[in-house]
């Protein structure tokens, strides 16, 4: 299965819905507001012109709406939710832009790339730290497209298995359990992960998010249970493995790869 099977949804009525799948999510507001000044009359003016002129811009290409969670790789207890906009460029690979939630006055706070498993079998053994599993986040229910019809979002979850995503979180808007975010975008990116074992996620964080944005993970989890035969074991599943303060879980079908040894250079 191409990972693009399951984003390119087969039937009109499904595809109409997965396009404008974020108009008809509930609303989940960002928490944090940047400093500055409000818009003057000319910036007004020129945005609304833009916006009339400027029909064919890159972000309208970001169609596909996915909301789930982020640890940090270093500091793995830093977690937050992830509303992901995405552009499917063809059948094995899709880049999309990260946002702290799915309102007109969200913070993008980060990009990832998401790629097959075809695709990830072909970076040099070093460059795969730096890409983390997508089996857990399918298979456990965490990882969503509200306003998606039930068939829409299992084929789209289908055409994710087995695939990895590279992501860099650019500005701390908050993590869970955090009081407040900082306000403007500052220090180093971080590099972030994915779960892989129940228990890893901070207590309350899935219900924060199912109360937020109106999912319902163990309804997601149940429904995916057929995709659990397409998992095939991937690496980083136990690159978090030991860091987290309380026990944890496998569940079927995440299941961890001895990653590839570097080969030495030929001379």
């Amino acid at each position: 299965m191409h990972m693009g099977t399951g984003w390119r949804v087969t039937s009109s009525l499904a595809l109409s819905a997965w396009v404008s799948a974020a108009c008809f999510a509930q609303e989940a507001r960002p928490l944090v507001k940047p400093p500055g000044t409000e818009k003057s009359t000319k910036m007004k003016a020129l945005t609304a012109g833009a916006e009339v002129l400027q029909k064919q811009s890159p972000p309208a290409q970001f169609n596909a709406y996915l909301v789930g969670f982020h640890p940090m790789k270093e500091h793995p207890e830093h977690q937050m939710e992830a509303h992901h906009f995405c552009r499917q460029v063809n059948e094995d690979f899709a880049q999309c832009v990260l946002f702290d939630g799915n309102t007109a006055d969200a913070n993008l706070n980060g990009i990832e790339y998401i790629i097959s498993e075809k695709l990830f079998e072909q970076l040099p053994a070093g460059e795969r730290q730096y890409w983390h599993p997508h089996n857990f986040e399918i298979l456990s229910g965490q990882l969503s497209g509200p306003g998606l019809p039930d068939v829409a979002e299992k084929e789209l979850m289908q055409g994710k298995m087995n695939s990895y995503g590279k992501t860099w979180h650019v500005w701390n808007t908050g993590h869970f359990g955090m009081k407040d975010g900082d306000s403007m975008p500052l220090g180093e990116p971080q590099l972030a992960w994915s779960f892989n074992h129940d228990g890893e996620e901070l207590p309350g964080l899935v219900q924060n998010l199912e109360k937020r944005v109106g999912v319902d993970v163990a309804k997601n989890r149940a429904a995916r249970q057929d995709l659990v035969s397409m998992a095939k074991p991937q690496e980083g599943v136990n690159a978090l493995k030991g860091k987290f303060k309380r026990p944890t879980k496998p569940i079927p079908g995440v299941t961890p790869k001895q990653p590839t040894q570097q080969q030495p250079t030929q001379r």
